[in-house]
């Protein structure tokens, strides 16, 4: 230590006697408190976070997933579905197109008709259709006898012979128009021809040899095919079809035309391309609601 010597020495020995004294437990020697820590040294101590200052929770992050499809409402019952929305047309009709036939209508049904060309006319002889007037109905009267009493007026009969034989009666020609007085005899039967709509030979040429031979005895005895007109008038017809023949009598040419039709439809019989467009022309033209012939 330095400065005074004597200083020096006398702090030792007072600090020796000190010791000494508090080993025998003569005098308390007071511990030297710690030194007081200074505010401004203490470590800062941690502030209290409260709930108002906490930091919001961070929500998960969810990726994005695609949208599921919403499924129909269940209907309970039909009567629960939506009516449609029904929104008023906006086109425009074509009046240049006519209406269509009806279901019964003749056009409909030509249109069933089979178009091929005219088989050759060989082999054909009017007995492979039957020896004379035959009685297909099986009524007592032969078919000649059966369409006179149909078409004419004013009709008189053979006695005995149960109202079948017709004697007289009147016409009026479909194929002209012409008032007829029918009466039986020789050279006077001929006025009145029972005509056969759609000619023997030209059945034969258009199909008639594939039918049987019963089936060719109906077709030239049949109702359906067979009509009262002008005797003149079924001469120069001869086995014309609608192509090359009509009756003079415009106003039953619809007629004329659609028993023809009905006639080829029933016997599976067909027409050339020239006959099935006169028909058709006819028809459309004239009478496209012109209905199917019964029979």
């Amino acid at each position: 230590m330095e400065g005074n010597p004597k200083v020096w020495l006398r702090t030792v020995l007072l600090s020796a006697t000190v010791l000494t004294l508090a080993a025998c437990g003569a005098v308390e020697v007071p511990v030297a408190a710690a030194p007081p820590s200074i505010w401004s040294q203490a470590p800062t101590p941690e502030p209290i976070t409260t709930w108002s200052q906490a930091p919001a929770p961070k929500e998960p992050t969810l990726k994005a997933s695609p949208p599921e499809s919403t499924p129909p409402p269940v209907l309970e019952s039909p009567s629960e579905a939506p009516a449609p929305e029904v929104r008023p047309s906006t086109s425009v009709p074509d009046k240049t197109i006519a209406p269509s036939p009806g279901k019964g209508a003749v056009l409909t049904q030509l249109q069933t008709i089979k178009v091929k060309g005219r088989a050759p006319k060989t082999g054909y002889e009017r007995a492979l259709f039957g020896k004379g007037w035959k009685d297909p109905d099986r009524n007592g009267c032969d078919a000649r006898n059966d369409i006179l009493r149909r078409d004419l007026t004013n009709l008189s009969t053979r006695p005995g012979t149960q109202g079948c034989m017709i004697t007289s009666g009147v016409l009026d020609d479909p194929f002209t128009g012409v008032r007829i007085d029918f009466v039986r005899g020789q050279g006077t039967s001929m006025a009145v021809q029972i005509d056969h709509l759609v000619p023997l030979s030209d059945a034969w040429q258009k199909g008639a040899q594939q039918l049987s031979e019963d089936q060719r005895l109906e077709f030239a005895n049949d109702p359906l095919n067979l009509l009262a007109v002008d005797g003149p008038s079924n001469a120069s017809k001869g086995d014309s079809d609608a192509a090359t023949w009509l009756p003079p009598r415009k106003s039953f040419r619809c007629v004329y035309v659609a028993r023809q039709t009905a006639v080829k439809a029933k016997y599976g019989l067909w027409m050339t391309r020239a006959e099935h467009d006169a028909i058709g022309n006819i028809l459309s033209s004239q009478c496209p609601e012109q209905q199917v012939p019964a029979g």
